[in-house]
């Protein structure tokens, strides 16, 4: 049984085309931010583990620049990479070593800049990701193609429609025009997603995250740290991984992600939730919406729902502020955006910032009553799955 660890500092970039910036400079907005957030200053910093995909960018080997940069040399530092799970992972590696002892105080910085490479250059690299030779090679599948696949079975098999996918693109940008730090800071109608073009049917161009430039920073630090700096230590409860065969065809079962399935069950029997009602212990959730299907199927892979009974959830406004189970008020995927390297850790951000009763907005605050969240990042297809869960509760 390892030390507890808590997140003490947050900070997050502004999501988008981010041009203005290099590199260390995106990653430096959130960086000061974290540090500022949790009252120390870089000399305090043990090690830092940057999560960074980076096939895309001009710096291949993120984690010196960045640390030059940001005057943290000669803190230890390192690069994880885990697809679209990549900032979970950095999470987890920082994690374990505050849990370990072996440091006090760890940063965690997620950051990405996608658009220094052309839209089809990014497609395609991300499309590598799942099984290159079979399924990229053989077939040209991309992720808009994979993510259709689920959407096709699970409209065949439960009866749900575009409209219903399209009502989770429409929850979530309204969420996104209230978060002054997300991509898309505007609101869509269901007419306004179900005529946007298709990118691989039944999945839409409005169904579809963004490419995403943006910079998010965690700041981990063990119990006793971590009640010395602030009053409101966001408690890492559970952390669970899972994974799943990189070529679809060997799965056992087709539609839902049993990796996710998996991690969820361990992280609430880590957490002493129950499984069967996680609902009861639960206030809110950031889950992988890259796609809206995705985020229709996590409700039920989290148990927030029946198997085929998810879209249900969205289509009667249930993941709503106010609803059983508010998800993505951060905007998600979809709308706040998605830098691959950045987007567990800014997910933990937008956590962190709620169970401490910030959200920028009064629109997106979320009641906290149990003081609990879950939160889902998923690299492809449920190749790479973590499941945390964050509590105000030590």
């Amino acid at each position: 049984m390892g030390r507890k660890v808590a997140i003490v500092g947050v900070g997050h970039s502004r999501y988008g085309v981010r041009s203005d910036v290099n590199l260390p400079e995106l990653a430096w907005e959130s960086i000061k931010e974290a540090l500022e957030d949790a009252g120390i200053s870089q000399k305090d910093v043990e090690f830092v583990v940057y999560g960074n995909v980076g096939v895309w960018s001009s710096e291949p080997l993120p984690a010196i620049v960045i640390n030059e940069y940001a005057e943290l040399t000669p803190a230890g530092t390192m690069r994880v990479e885990a697809a679209c799970a990549t900032g979970s992972a950095a999470i987890k590696a920082g994690y374990d070593m505050v849990s370990s002892g072996n440091a006090d105080i760890v940063l965690v910085v997620g950051v990405e800049k996608m658009n220094e490479s052309p839209t089809p250059t990014v497609v395609e690299l991300i499309g590598r990701a799942g099984n290159y030779f079979w399924e990229f090679e053989n077939f040209g599948l991309t992720f808009p193609g994979y993510y259709a696949f689920f959407a096709t079975r699970y409209m065949a098999k439960y009866g749900a429609t575009e409209e219903d996918f399209c009502r989770v693109a429409v929850k979530n940008h309204y969420y996104g025009a209230r978060n002054p730090k997300a991509h898309f800071q505007r609101e869509i109608s269901i007419e306004k997603c179900m005529s946007s073009r298709y990118i691989a049917w039944p999945v839409k161009l409005y169904d579809s995250s963004p490419i995403t430039d943006g910079s998010a920073t965690v700041v981990l630090a063990s119990e006793e740290v971590a009640k010395k700096l602030t009053d409101t230590p966001i408690w890492i409860k559970a952390i669970e991984t899972a994974s799943d065969t990189s070529n679809l065809s060997k799965r056992p079962e087709f539609l839902h992600r049993h990796s996710v399935m998996l991690a969820a069950q361990k992280a609430y029997k880590k957490a002493g939730i129950d499984p069967e009602n996680p609902l009861r212990y639960i206030d809110f959730a950031e889950v992988h919406d890259a796609f809206t299907i995705a985020e229709v199927l996590t409700y039920e892979e989290l148990g927030f729902a029946k198997p085929g009974e998810g879209y249900k959830l969205i289509r009667e406004e249930q993941v709503y502020i106010g609803g059983k189970i508010p998800v993505n008020i951060s905007g998600g995927l979809k709308a706040k955006g998605h830098p691959l390297g950045a987007t567990g850790v800014g997910m933990a951000v937008e956590v962190a910032k709620q169970l401490r009763g910030e959200a920028e907005t009064r629109e997106r605050q979320i009641p906290i009553k149990h003081g609990t969240a879950v939160v889902n990042n998923v690299g492809g297809t449920g190749h790479y799955t973590y499941v945390f869960i964050y509590s105000l509760k030590p």
